[in-house]
């Protein structure tokens, strides 16, 4: 009788350990939006699927894909995203939705950035006066922007005023509000953040601040292991008129984080 309640047991946590699981690897700014904890649950439920999310920067989302790590990715980097499919890595990859960055600062603005700066104006006078800025410093989708950003405006940041921390967009805001400092992030973290800081928009509008997500699977060619069918499902719920809605209809403090691009 033992025995059988052992075997019934073992079998139990078996059956448990091998249910359908999906690994995703995401951005920290996907992440500390708050989206997925709406737009995961919903797939979790219709497919039967436990979602084990990863949320790092894209940089090292990429390599944990490359790695073989996860079996789909949503990210927001998209010069390193095609470098990553043109290497073989990755597969039907599609676009989900997009925001902007934002310029944040304090409301003292000790550079004096105008409304109607470029945001290569912008960290111009940020660096000219030295004023405090933090940076993720992470090789995410928003470091790699920034550090664009500086190269279009041909300045190399350094210096005791520039703080590369290696944190995710949630830590990075919470430092720069600490320290009253500049930092560029996506606007649906920042709406998502609004009520935790001080800083406010110092800079917008500018195309440059564009900011698109991708979707796309990890290469079963690459890694037999990895669960493309799992992968594909997400893919198609994400950009389906179901999960473009709730990406549509996603709000905090009665702002739109995202707006979805898979139906256009």
């Amino acid at each position: 009788m033992k025995k059988l309640l052992s075997l019934s047991l073992l079998l139990l946590s078996f059956n448990t350990y091998s249910a359908d699981i999906l690994r995703l690897s995401t951005t920290t700014s996907t992440e500390n939006s708050g989206l997925l904890s709406v737009l995961n649950p919903i797939f979790e439920q219709q497919n039967g699927v436990k979602l084990h999310v990863i949320a790092v920067g894209t940089g090292k989302a990429l390599r944990l894909a490359e790695n073989g790590d996860v079996d789909v990715l949503f990210v927001h980097a998209p010069k390193a995203e095609l470098a990553f499919v043109n290497k073989g890595f990755g597969i039907d990859r599609a676009a989900v939705m997009h925001n902007d960055f934002v310029l944040l600062g304090p409301q003292q603005n000790p550079a004096q950035i105008k409304p109607n700066f470029t945001i290569e104006k912008s960290l111009n006078f940020i660096s000219r006066t030295k004023s405090n800025f933090i940076s993720r410093g992470d090789d995410s989708g928003t470091h790699k922007k920034e550090m664009a950003l500086w190269t279009s405006a041909k300045l190399m940041p350094q210096g005791n005023w520039y703080h590369a921390v290696g944190q995710g967009m949630g830590a990075v805001l919470t430092i720069a509000n600490e320290k009253q400092a500049y930092t560029l992030t996506d606007r649906g973290t920042y709406i998502a953040f609004q009520d935790k800081i001080d800083l406010i928009i110092q800079n917008q509008g500018d195309k440059a601040l564009f900011n698109p997500y991708h979707i796309m699977a990890v290469n079963p060619e690459k890694h037999p292991h990895v669960r493309y069918d799992l992968a594909k499902k997400y893919i198609n719920f994400v950009t389906s008129p179901e999960g473009q809605a709730i990406i549509q209809q996603y709000k905090k403090h009665g702002q739109q984080l995202f707006y979805p691009d898979a139906l256009k």
